[in-house]
């Protein structure tokens, strides 16, 4: 029995150097990031880009998708979401390898300005931390108005107006209310969810938003068969 303690005591201990070791490379990670572009200069960055949408610019429609799809409790937590990280845990642990992340849109941003899309425990703790960094500088609507253009929507476009004049030729603003939930179901997997490259797949991710959005409460049950009955054809 004392054996068995001392093999489960030595594996925990292990287990707390290996987590610290992470922590502290990706603490010096973001640290190095952060030093090179700091978040004002990034923000400033973006923003001076000739493609960049405020929210203002943006149908309620959108927004309310990509909440829905994205990161449903956003306006609710602060840079990390204890419970899908647990539910991401959980599903890691059962698929053997790291499938899910669950990043906040927050999160999401930080790595879609300072890091790679690469899928490393390492860049993830980064990504924390500048995460908490973006928090403490932005409002809520600064940081998803900064997070919607510099999305990667497939096509080579990384922005929202980018790929709604590349999709639907049309600004953000004048998109249909089923354009605004397929727009905003790409950028969970660009190269799979592109209308160009596969509209079935784009349009079972956007009934997968539209069912989202019905849990979430932004669309009732009605609302969201007029959208379906009336794109049937799409979707």
């Amino acid at each position: 029995m004392k054996i068995v303690r001392n093999i489960i005591l030595a594996i925990l201990i292990i287990c707390i150097c290996i987590a610290g070791y992470i922590g502290y490379q990706g603490y010096d990670m973001s640290k190095k990031a952060l030093k090179e572009t700091s978040i004002e200069e990034k923000i400033e960055e973006i923003k001076s880009k000739d493609n960049y949408t405020t929210l203002e610019e943006m149908p309620q429609m959108y927004k309310e998708a990509v909440i829905a799809a994205e990161d449903h409790r956003f306006y609710n937590h602060g840079a990390i979401d204890i419970r899908s990280i647990g539910r991401a845990i959980v599903a890691n642990i059962k698929r053997k390898k790291l499938v899910e992340g669950g990043s906040t849109i927050t999160q999401q941003l930080a790595k879609n300005t300072y890091f790679t899309q690469e899928k490393r425990f390492t860049r993830k703790v980064a990504e924390v931390f500048v995460a908490y960094k973006y928090e403490e500088k932005c409002e809520k609507d600064e940081i998803l108005e900064l997070y919607l253009n510099t999305s990667y929507f497939g096509d080579g476009c990384y922005s929202v107006k980018e790929a709604s004049l590349n999709y639907f030729d049309k600004d953000p603003i004048n998109m249909t209310e089923y354009e605004c939930i397929m727009l905003a179901g790409i950028p969970n997997a660009p190269s799979v969810y592109a209308p160009t490259k596969n509209p079935k797949l784009a349009a079972q991710r956007a009934r997968q938003v539209i069912n989202k959005m019905v849990e979430c409460k932004y669309l009732s049950k009605e609302e969201a068969d007029k959208i379906i009955q009336e794109n049937q054809s799409n979707i």
